[in-house]
């Protein structure tokens, strides 16, 4: 997921934050710096695909096609409807979910049990093909924004969407074996979408007790890591967060403490000032959500060295077992 789309405008100069921000800071500082070396090892081995100086996602302007980077071939790759997905190159159709669906079967008995967790797998493999459905304006509170957009690839052509599937199920299966009841916002059954607002509203009406929403971003070469998006104090319209900050802060914060330790990744060196977090206000997702919900931008898909681990099905399974683990914290409290 890039910073251009219906829920991604170009951000402003970043500014270190302080204040609210040290407990997260020192909550992640000592795991950092282990993640920052194994990180770092894993990095400079390389990976696939050129960079790029850009992010390429959609314009998000009203009308617009919403085309995925690179060419239409590019955006014609869509997944394949297994469960999880170890780096075999994309079908050329889209086949729908896996049968039977993995949110129908009953959650194992574990300290979870009686636990909702909403996981929306960011935009739709779909997508590509709506234009005109996904450019359709929502009203996300404090503006009117996209419905949804293509979201992002790497150089070669793996895109947002079938990764933030790939992850989904992966983190479905290990929620699942912690007794947690699992609900999706789409398993790749449904030709496009939903849009933002309904994404929220999914989580709102299974009264979740945790939503997570899975990313990857599309922002230049040399920008590295991954960051968790916090909802800010909204209050307008139709949105109010104030209920849900101090939770998501808490949800947040668990998951990027136990991303670096699981996947080895460093909080990103662009976004957060190194906290791994951020807080955005302009995120229909989040603005409408009023049960505790983050994004979490797993990586950048536009550099090569974080390509090469979004594209590894075994760094995948390290990226749902992070999310699970701080999910998993945070309901046990």
């Amino acid at each position: 997921m890039s910073y251009v789309g219906p829920d991604f405008d170009p951000p402003g100069p970043r500014r270190s934050r302080r204040g609210p921000m040290t407990v997260a800071v020192a909550a992640l500082v000592p795991g950092a710096l282990v993640g920052w070396l194994v990180w770092q090892a894993v990095g400079d081995s390389g990976g696939g695909g050129s960079t790029s100086a850009t992010s390429t996602t959609s314009s998000g302007a009203p009308g617009a096609s919403s085309a995925a980077p690179g060419s239409a071939s590019a955006a014609a790759r869509t997944p394949s409807a297994s469960g999880t997905d170890d780096g075999k190159p994309p079908s050329s159709t889209f086949s729908g979910p896996a049968t039977p669906a993995a949110s129908d079967l009953p959650a194992a008995a574990g300290p979870l049990k009686g636990k909702v967790v909403v996981v929306d797998p960011g935009h739709n493999p779909g997508n590509f093909q709506h234009s005109a459905d996904i450019n359709r304006k929502v009203n996300i509170g404090t503006n009117w924004k996209e419905c949804d957009t293509t979201g992002t690839s790497t150089n070669a052509g793996y895109t947002e969407a079938r990764f933030t599937l790939d992850v989904a199920r992966r983190l479905r299966t290990l929620l699942q074996q912690e007794g947690a009841t699992v609900k999706f916002t789409q398993d790749g059954d449904r030709s496009w979408g939903p849009c933002v607002d309904e994404r929220a509203r999914i989580g709102n009406d299974a009264h979740a007790d945790a939503v997570v929403s899975i990313h990857a971003d599309g922002s230049a070469a040399g920008n590295r890591g991954f960051h968790v998006i916090l909802p800010a104090s909204v209050h307008s319209g139709g949105a109010d967060t104030r209920a849900i900050v101090g939770p998501s802060r808490d949800l947040g914060e668990r998951i990027a403490g136990n991303f670096v330790r699981d996947t080895g990744s460093a909080p990103s060196n662009y976004v957060g000032g190194g906290t791994g977090l951020d807080v955005r206000s302009d995120l229909g997702g989040l603005n409408l959500s009023t049960v505790p919900k983050v994004f979490i931008e797993c990586g950048n898909m536009r550099d090569s060295k974080d390509a090469a681990l979004l594209t590894s099905g075994a760094w995948r399974q390290k990226a749902a077992r992070g999310i699970s683990e701080g999910i998993v914290s945070f309901l046990r409290g």
